[in-house]
C-alpha cells in the first residue's frame, strides 16, 4: 500500500552542494527538513550546526534559512518522512544504497535529484545483493533541480538557477504519475515522461562537459581563471557537442523517444536566455553557465562522473540498437588515457547493472 498525502518531512541524502541548497530551500518552503549524511561526513554538517542554519544568496539576495536539521543517524533522519531525496553524485549511489535500502520502508518515495545515472536500477540492485525484497517506491529526475554552489565549511549555497522544468520518470513506470504529483508539492516544473531510459538520455552533462574539457586540457590545468561554459565552447568546438547530441538523440529515437532539442530545453529549464544567438555565444553568455568556474582537474565530475556513469552507458544502449556512436567513444577513448581510467571497464554498462541478457523489447517492459 502507498499513500503519502501531504507532503511534511523531506529526508535530503548528502550534504553536497545540490543537498545543503535543497535542505535551505525546502525549509524555507515551509517543509520539515532533515539533512542526512554518513558519520564519517559529519564534518559536512558542523558549520551548518554551528550556525543553526544556512545563508542562501538566490537573485542576489541572502536570506538565512534557521533550524535546518541535521543528522548522521539513519533511522533518525528517516523518521516520519514521506520522501527520502537523494542529492548525490551517481558515482555514489551504490555506497548510500547500502546503508538506506534495510531501513526505508515501500511507502516512503525514493527521490534520485541529481544528475541521471539509472539510480534507481542500481539501488534495487545493492538492494538484492543485501538480500532484500522490498517493493520500493523509486523516482528519478533527468538533472539536479538547482544550479547551484554550496560551500559546507561556512554552511552557505549560491543558487544560480531554480530549475523551470524537470523531467521525472518512476521505477515502475506505472507510478511515474503518482510520483510526479508528489514531487510537484515541493518543485514546480516536474515533467512526468516514458520511464527511466528517457530521463537518462536527457541527462546532458555528459553531452556538454567531459569532450569540451578535453578539448581544453591544457587550459583547464593550467588557468586558475578557466571556465568551460565561458572559455572552453567557441565556434569550432562546438561542433563537437552538435555531434554527440545526434548520436544521443539517434539512441533516444531507437528507443522510441524524441529528445529536446539542444537550445529549446535549456530555454525551457531557465540555463539559457531566450536571446537567439550562435550556440556557442549562448554557452559564453548564459545568465546561468557563464558564472560557474572551472573544472580544474582532470578528476573532476566533469570528466569522471560524466563518463563513466554517462558516455559509457550511451555507447553500450548504441550497440544494443545498433547505433553507431563513433564520437561517444572517441572521448570515452581520449578521457581514459588523459584520465588514467579505464572508464569502459569501470563504468555504467548493462553488463554492470544485471541487463546485458536483455533485448531493447526487454528493457523497455522491465522498467
Amino acid at each position: 500500500m502507498i499513500f503519502i498525502g501531504k507532503v511534511k518531512k523531506i529526508t535530503i541524502v548528502g550534504a553536497g552542494n545540490g543537498g545543503i541548497t535543497a535542505a535551505a530551500d525546502l525549509k524555507e518552503k515551509g517543509f520539515n527538513v532533515v539533512l542526512y549524511d554518513l558519520p564519517e561526513k559529519q564534518h559536512k554538517l558542523d558549520a551548518i550546526i554551528k550556525n543553526n542554519g544556512i545563508m542562501v544568496n538566490y537573485n542576489n539576495m541572502n536570506t538565512f534559512v534557521h533550524n535546518i536539521e541535521c543528522s548522521t543517524d539513519i533511522n533518525q533522519a528517516i523518521e516520519n518522512s514521506q520522501v527520502i531525496m537523494f542529492t548525490l553524485p551517481g558515482l555514489l549511489v551504490e555506497k548510500y544504497a547500502e546503508i538506506i535500502a534495510p531501513v526505508v520502508n515501500e511507502n516512503q518515495l525514493i527521490f534520485f535529484n541529481s544528475a541521471a545515472s539509472l539510480s534507481s536500477i542500481r539501488f534495487i540492485n545493492k538492494s538484492k545483493e543485501l538480500g532484500l525484497n522490498k517493493n520500493y517506491f523509486l523516482a528519478e529526475a533527468n538533472s539536479l533541480t538547482y544550479a547551484t554552489r554550496a560551500d559546507h565549511t561556512i554552511a552557505t549555497a549560491n543558487i544560480s538557477l531554480k530549475v523551470k522544468e524537470t523531467l521525472v520518470a518512476a521505477l515502475p513506470k506505472e507510478m511515474t504519475e503518482k510520483a510526479c504529483s508528489i514531487i510537484s508539492q515541493f518543485y514546480d516544473g516536474i515533467i512526468p515522461v516514458e520511464n527511466i531510459w528517457r530521463i537518462t538520455l536527457e541527462n546532458a552533462n555528459p553531452e556538454v562537459h567531459p569532450g569540451m574539457c578535453l578539448l581544453n586540457i591544457g587550459q583547464l590545468e593550467n588557468d586558475p581563471n578557466f571556465s568551460v561554459y565561458r572559455d572552453g565552447y567557441t565556434k569550432s568546438t562546438i561542433n563537437l557537442l552538435l555531434a554527440i547530441a545526434n548520436e544521443r538523440r539517434n539512441i533516444a529515437k531507437a528507443f522510441g523517444f524524441k529528445l529536446e532539442d539542444v537550445v529549446e530545453s535549456r530555454i525551457n529549464r531557465g540555463y539559457f536566455s531566450d536571446h537567439r544567438q550562435d550556440l556557442h555565444l549562448m554557452f559564453n553568455h548564459s545568465p546561468v553557465f557563464s558564472k560557474i568556474n572551472g573544472p580544474h582537474s582532470i578528476y573532476s565530475r566533469y570528466l569522471v562522473e560524466d563518463i563513466e556513469d554517462g558516455l559509457v552507458l550511451w555507447s553500450d544502449l548504441g550497440k544494443l540498437t545498433n547505433t553507431p556512436t563513433p564520437i561517444i567513444d572517441s572521448v570515452i577513448n581520449l578521457g581514459t588515457v588523459i584520465v588514467g581510467i579505464d572508464f569502459r571497464k569501470n563504468g555504467l554498462t548493462l553488463k554492470s547493472l544485471n541487463l546485458d541478457d536483455m533485448t531493447l523489447e526487454d528493457l523497455i517492459n522491465y522498467v
